[in-house]
């Protein structure tokens, strides 16, 4: 039978047939199929029928089609092919070999047929089926059936959604491993007793949640019965009452609070019951209450009986402003203060905090003012948390109660403590700021020394303290600062913060903070009152953070200049790619009996040709990062494009990105070095694809278009429906090292945008109207740029060269 006769047969065949190779691309469709896909024959051979199949079967369907061709038998499977007019219907493809006398597979022969209205009916049966269970679904609690043993059968959508079980783990049982451990035996006790004996089940229950918390639960459980009374199966109800809970466990927590108040506990037993009391309520909390002595605007001490002392204890002593801290700004504003992330939150960039927060593992931070019955601020409430976060209604209301408890314990503290006014001003000053404090009497020169502010300086605890012996301590290259701050004292002026260093008897240096302020008594007496802050330690550890940086900085260098060089060998691997394929398939041609002379000649013709390209593609390479002028040459710029569109369109495929090329014909040639413009196409196509590959809610279309350029040149353009370019703007893409990849080094659009400004011409970024970006680059005509380089007698200066051309 003649070729010709075949395709008579076939064509007359009702089905969609084909045939393919033994490797699996297809060499021949019937009109049938062509018909109906409105592909020709050309567009369909290869691979290029998977055009027309649906994206979300494709991959499926080529998986299938390589295990049917890797076993030798014949299959099938199911996909959706596009209608010339775009609409989709089911097909059955089947395949099945053809062999040899040897039994080597020479063919294989396919069938399509539809098999819509089958579906439609199949789905038809399943929608009626499911109607029943989506009504179940649909109720607003968890539901589920249990079998008369007690096994779980079924459980809603909601109960699903809740609990993270599938309907496979509900079946086995699994559900019971969303009961809280601690109530596990209860439940099982009840259980069994009620599946004893017939009798209703109901018991409060915690159940772990699909993001791994707990919450209160009601569940009921009643028994069906059959016409003789034996119990079949049994119905559940599960309801959320979390709400009642924290409502009880709240008004219970209040009053333990308020007893210890009223009993006189201390205040400090008090705040850390109350932040306990608060974490209990909110898990994901951290809290610690910052008091407040505004006779020196310093906070005095930190309650927090969850967080290490490394991150609370430095708060004592600071000062209260509207400036460095959280708690001091919602203390001196008497407002609330809320950072979301003080990792990313410019307003933290210059604070202290930012890098003792993000140190011990914080990111938010929230500050409440705690305020008196007449409005004055006592302290602050503060909230931490190990991920940004704002505030919840349900956050709000449990510092609103903390505010309120602690405000009444505060107050009834000062109470008590303004009748005990039988403490030293040391004493006093002690209780300002646990590092130390002192007060000196300007007037006398009588210096206080705190306890603490003895271990500081190391000074005997049990002898007075001298102006003198404090020079004596302070480092040499300090002293004009500690005489210059004395005299703006003296002067009348106020007490400014600074940074002072002690040279201890061993020569070891130690490094302070001090905050104060003056006090002019009704007596006019003057004293400045002062708590200081070791920060020796800090400094030691920013001296530390500063050399990691620096070390940092060179092992990013040497990982850099590795991923540059992978990224060039993944330039010249393509054309080096080509050379093997092609020389193996010069060999297959070479060896087959006749020898296939002409089609050798042809593919050693290519290998020449791709070896060429390797060449030239180091050629350019080391031309561009050597910064010499490109090889100007007339160019066809839809060919050069069509070339890229070519070596892309296997990756294109896999990753389901549709190309649409729009190049306009009777374009002029352009003047630019064809191995660097294609360098470029094909890394702006790359982008494209990358930007597309997580998107799943629309088509991942991809337009290159060609076009004439309003300055006598010529564009070409990449659109993409990808994920934009980010609120950083389009200029940041062409910077350096700069990249919106996982994995990218940030230098393919600064290359190309070098490669494109040495062709004088331009490469820029736009959003589009919808999703996505389009990246364009224009280059100048190749008659323009030749009379400019006439005019200009050969110079070899670029920027004269430009200056006469498109892209100037």
């Amino acid at each position: 039978m003649t070729s010709h006769n075949f395709k008579l047969i076939i064509d007359s065949i009702p089905a969609m047939a084909w045939s393919a190779r033994p490797d699996g691309p297809t060499e021949f469709v019937s009109q049938h199929y062509l018909d109906y896909t409105g592909l020709s024959s050309e567009q369909a051979r290869g691979w290029g029928w998977t055009v027309a199949v649906h994206a979300d079967d494709l991959d499926g369907l080529i998986a299938t089609w390589q295990t049917i061709i890797a076993s030798g038998n014949a299959g099938e499977t199911e996909a959706r092919l596009r209608r010339f007019d775009g609409s989709y219907r089911w097909f059955l493809v089947r395949a099945n070999p053809l062999r040899d006398e040897s039994g080597n597979i020479v063919k294989w022969y396919g069938v399509n047929t539809d098999i819509d209205e089958r579906k439609r009916a199949g789905d038809k049966a399943v929608e009626a089926e499911g109607e029943l269970q989506r009504t179940i679904d649909g109720i607003p609690a968890l539901v589920a059936a249990y079998g008369a043993d007690g096994a779980g059968i079924s459980i809603n959508k909601r109960g699903r959604e809740y609990t993270g079980l599938s309907a496979e783990d509900v079946a086995n049982g699994g559900w019971r491993g969303a009961i809280h451990p601690d109530d596990i035996e209860l439940e099982e006790s009840k259980w069994r007793t009620c599946l004893a004996t017939g009798e209703p089940f109901e018991l409060e229950y915690r159940v772990r949640a699909v993001d791994g918390t707990y919450r209160w639960q009601i569940a009921r459980r009643v028994p069906l019965h059959d016409q003789a009374g034996k119990v079949i199966r049994w119905y559940g109800m599960n309801h959320d009452i979390e709400g009642r809970k924290r409502a009880e466990a709240f008004l219970a927590g209040e009053k333990q609070l308020l007893e210890m108040i009223v009993s006189g506990s201390l205040l400090r037993d008090v705040l850390s019951a109350l932040c306990e009391f608060i974490e209990r309520a909110a898990p994901d909390c951290f809290c610690d209450v910052h008091m407040i002595d505004w006779i020196s605007s310093t906070f005095e001490y930190a309650v927090a009986p969850s967080l290490p002392s490394a991150y609370s204890d430095p708060i004592a002593g600071m000062p209260v402003s509207g400036e460095l801290l959280p708690c001091g700004i919602a203390a001196f504003q008497n407002i609330q203060v809320v950072a979301v992330d003080i990792e990313s939150d410019p307003r933290w960039y210059t604070s202290p905090v930012r890098a003792h927060v993000l140190q011990h593992g914080y990111r938010s931070v929230w500050s409440t003012p705690v305020c008196s019955s007449e409005g004055r601020v006592l302290a602050t409430f503060c909230i931490v948390q190990r991920k940004p976060a704002t505030p919840s209604p349900h956050h709000q209301d449990l510092i609103a109660h903390a505010t309120q408890i602690a405000s009444i314990a505060i107050e009834r503290s000062l109470v008590e403590a303004a009748l005990r006014q039988t403490k030293t001003l040391l004493s006093e000053a002690q209780r300002l700021s646990s590092t130390g404090a002192f007060s000196w009497r300007v007037d006398t020169d009588d210096i206080a020394f705190s306890e603490e502010l003895y271990r500081i300086f190391e000074f005997d605890p049990n002898s007075p303290v001298t102006l003198e012996q404090i020079r004596e301590r302070i480092h040499a290259d300090d002293i004009p600062s500690l005489t210059a701050q004395m005299a703006r004292v003296r002067s009348g002026e106020g007490y400014l913060g600074y940074e002072i260093r002690l040279r201890m008897l061993d020569n070891r240096v130690k490094y302070l903070r001090t905050f104060g302020r003056v006090i002019r008594h009704q007596d006019g007496r003057v004293e400045c009152l002062t708590a200081v802050q070791d920060v020796t330690e800090r400094r030691q550890a920013e001296e530390a953070l500063g050399k990691a940086r620096t070390e940092l900085a060179h092992v990013t260098r040497v990982s850099s200049l590795g991923a540059l060089t992978a990224s060039i060998a993944h330039e010249v691997n393509q054309p080096l790619s080509g050379i093997i394929t092609n020389a193996s398939t010069c060999l297959r041609m070479l060896a087959a009996d006749p020898p296939n002379v002409d089609g050798a000649r042809e593919t050693a013709h290519r290998t020449i040709r791709d070896g060429n390209l390797a060449a030239d593609v180091i050629a350019r390479l080391r031309g561009l990062f050597s910064k010499r002028a490109p090889t100007i040459e007339a160019v066809d710029l839809n060919e050069a494009a069509r070339e890229v569109i070519a070596l892309s369109a296997g990756d294109l495929q896999r990753g389901r990105v549709f190309l649409h090329p729009q190049l306009s014909e009777g374009l002029p040639l352009v003047a630019g070095d064809r191995v660097q413009l294609q360098q470029v196409i094909m890394n702006l196509v790359r982008n494209a694809a990358d930007a597309m590959s997580g998107v799943d809610d629309r088509p991942r279309r991809l337009v290159i278009k060609t076009e004439h350029d309003e300055d006598d040149g010529v564009r070409l353009s990449v659109e993409d429906a990808g994920t934009g370019f980010g609120a950083d703007g389009p200029e940041r893409l062409f910077e350096a090292f700069y990249t919106t990849k996982n994995e990218g080094m940030g230098i393919g659009l600064s290359v190309s945008r070098s490669i494109i400004d040495n062709h004088c011409g331009r490469l820029w970024a736009t959003a589009n109207d919808g999703p996505g970006a389009t990246f364009t680059f224009s280059v100048p005509e190749y008659s323009k740029y030749r009379s400019a380089e006439d005019a200009n007698l050969s110079t070899g200066l670029r920027d004269r060269r430009c200056s006469n051309t498109s892209g100037g």
